[in-house]
């Protein structure tokens, strides 16, 4: 019987100028009920990873959540493409397992492969460029940051964001019933000297490039400002390269980097990533298959790997149907 990956506790987590250009294999969800229809989901993962043993009932599911079988059915293809019990299949154990196959040889092979197909065509187009080593030791000083809370298919997201581009995507972490002052503090005490002002009317745009409203292309990528040490941005690089679809262990990272015996620096790293879905850490899982951590819940991890193979599921049938 397969089994939902087991909590555990990620190591804590612990910024220069290059211009970079490359497609990031992020698909964008459809626009989104967004607030509503994923507090449905993240309750039914809390209650399928409690109660998965039993294999629940679609009817006990419904139940729980109170809802019709059928509104329930309905909820789940409308999120994410997926019935409750593929759904289910899709964050267990065995299925990490086969998101971590060849994943040795996947960031090597990220850029050449599938890449240009019509599976591609609802993924995100980044250009990123870092700060300087001397810039991320003044610890923000001089830079000022937007911020701003918005409803996104993953919960209430958080996004913080520079004249130069979009620095910072958290989510409310609403398993530990995270307020949105301390979703911001935990945000801001990276850059503890940069200037912070609200502003949703300047972040919002942000948000629509990302969760797919305002879809991007090459010719108008989304532009990301990585704020950290030189080995995070190296790191959170390297997460870029992770297509949809596969994952990557944290030793497969560290042996990427030229570091194998790196794996913990690595992981610190990928927890100190400050641009959540874009930057995709959550396609970063232990060897074993297990979640290994997420910075915003692992709930929300499940809810991300599910959506992603729902998606996949989609793309493949268009670019099916596409050759017929």
């Amino acid at each position: 019987m397969p089994r939902l990956p087991t909590n555990s506790n990620r190591p804590n987590e612990t910024a220069m100028l290059q211009d970079l250009s490359m497609p990031a294999t992020v698909a964008a969800p459809t626009p989104p009920r967004p607030s509503r229809d994923y507090d449905h989901i993240r309750r039914a993962i809390a209650f399928l990873s409690t109660a998965w043993e039993e294999q629940p009932s679609l009817e006990r599911l419904s139940d729980h959540l109170g809802l019709s079988p059928a509104h329930c059915q309905k909820l789940f293809k409308r999120w994410c493409g997926l019935s409750p019990k593929e759904f289910v299949q899709a964050i267990t154990v065995d299925h990490a397992r086969g998101l971590l196959t060849d994943s040795a040889s996947v960031l090597d092979a990220a850029h050449e492969v599938g890449l240009s197909g019509g599976g591609r065509l609802h993924d995100l187009f980044l250009t990123h460029e870092a700060m300087t080593p001397g810039d991320f030791k003044r610890r923000g000083d001089g830079l000022d940051i937007v911020y701003g809370f918005h409803d996104s298919p993953f919960g209430e997201a958080l996004i913080l964001a520079t004249e130069r581009g979009l620095a910072g995507l958290a989510f409310v972490d609403e398993d530990k019933g995270q307020t949105r002052g301390e979703a911001l503090a935990d945000m801001t005490q990276r850059w503890p000297k940069a200037r912070f002002a609200e502003d949703a009317t300047r972040t919002a745009p942000h948000l629509k490039a990302v969760f797919g409203m305002q879809p991007k292309t090459r010719e108008q990528p989304i532009r990301l400002v990585l704020i950290g040490t030189d080995f995070e941005v190296r790191v959170w690089e390297t997460l870029m390269k992770i297509p949809m679809g596969k994952a990557v262990s944290y030793t497969d990272i560290a042996r990427h980097l030229g570091q194998p015996t790196a794996s913990r620096a690595v992981g610190s790293a990928v927890g100190r990533n400050p641009i959540s879905f874009v930057v995709p850490c959550h396609r970063v899982l232990r060897g074993d298959g297990t979640l290994g951590g997420y910075h915003w819940g692992l709930t929300r991890k499940r809810a991300l790997i599910g959506w992603e193979t729902g998606r996949m599921r989609e793309l493949s049938g268009t670019a099916s149907a596409q050759k017929h």
